[in-house]
């Protein structure tokens, strides 16, 4: 990737400090950042150095400034817009709504964007899904999600129609999994910044809020569900993905098989019995045992109270729960890699 430098010129060291590791900790960043304090500083320093983005403070901005840059962002303090030729960026929001922001204004000046590639052999994928219904897989899933999300890099999609939750797990007007689909399309050499930009939190947790318009999902295709996964697979943004699935979509099946571990959570009443066990059936019938293999059945106990915000997920009775069964697929994989080496 063509190298490209970042000016931030902001008298407050310690904002300029702080901004600046968070944006070099992001992956892929495509700029790397250097700090000045000052426009004398910066001009000393950049004398003989292209600057491709000046990032500068309104309290130290002037129309001509002594150094010169491809294109010029302020990081605007006072909230009113004094020089409206220039991109303004709100200084004083979190960084990952500036960080948002800057890769917006990129991605509206080049054609296309190749980041580094870390190898994808390390993404896990998770499934979720039960023939049963009202058998808390999403809250389980969430759950799930946000444990992991301790400790390493998780991504939680959700595949249904209706999923109810856009309240628990909102997103932006327009900005939804049906989004990430038509980037995947339409932008393929910007996909990756565009799905950061689709990125929504739920503490450590990261999400792409479910599509508004869900029963739209129906028309999407096998392949392009896969190619949308793998695609995320090969960012190297991710060590897990969860993905909440459901039935009303095509190409479940494949989408199970590319899980190295799929939950399905029964009840102990009959008609429940008989799904999953027509469910099974159908696994044997179209050659799917391997997905049968891999699949983990769950009866949930009876919890006396569930949290009933996301963020409190990680404690209580389910989450005791679910943390035991991290702790043991996680203790069976390293057995596995070890009986792997050992061979």
């Amino acid at each position: 990737m063509e190298h490209r430098i970042l000016a931030l010129c902001d008298p407050e060291a310690d904002y300029a400090g702080q901004l600046s590791a968070y944006l070099q900790r992001n992956k892929g960043f495509p700029w790397e950042v250097k700090v000045y304090t000052g426009i004398r500083e910066l001009a000393e320093s950049e004398a003989d150095e292209r600057i491709d983005l000046l990032l500068v403070a309104e309290s130290v901005y002037a129309p001509e400034l002594p150094v010169e840059a491809k294109d010029t962002v302020l990081l605007n303090e006072s909230g009113m817009v004094r020089w409206p030729s220039l991109k303004n960026v709100n200084k004083y929001q979190p960084a990952e709504e500036v960080l948002k922001q800057l890769l917006e204004i990129y991605m509206e000046k080049e054609e296309s964007f190749y980041p580094r590639l870390d190898s994808a052999v390390g993404t896990r994928i998770i499934g979720m899904y039960s023939p049963v219904r009202r058998c808390l897989q999403t809250t389980f899933a969430l759950t799930y999600g946000q444990l992991l999300a301790e400790k390493y890099r998780t991504l939680y999609l959700n595949f249904e129609h209706h999923a109810g939750i856009p309240e628990l797990l909102p997103g932006e007007k327009g900005k939804d999994l049906s989004t990430l689909l038509y980037y995947m399309k339409a932008d393929e050499g910007k996909f990756v910044l565009r799905m950061r930009l689709l990125i929504q939190k739920k503490g450590k947790l990261d999400y792409v809020a479910p599509a508004y318009m869900g029963q739209n999902l129906i028309y999407i295709t096998a392949m392009e569900w896969q190619q949308l996964i793998g695609k995320i697979q090969e960012s190297g943004e991710y060590d897990y993905i969860i993905l909440d699935l459901s039935e009303r979509m095509q190409g479940l099946m494949e989408l199970l098989r590319k899980c190295c571990r799929v939950y399905t959570l029964v009840k102990e009443d009959r008609i429940a019995r008989c799904k999953i066990d027509q469910y099974e059936q159908i696994l044997a019938l179209y050659e799917y045992e391997d997905v049968k293999e891999k699949t983990r059945k769950q009866q949930l106990p009876l919890f006396r109270h569930l949290p009933e915000h996301i963020e409190q997920y990680t404690r209580g009775d389910l989450a005791d729960h679910v943390r035991k069964l991290i702790e043991e697929e996680q203790g069976q994989a390293l057995q596995q890699e070890k009986g792997k080496s050992e061979w």
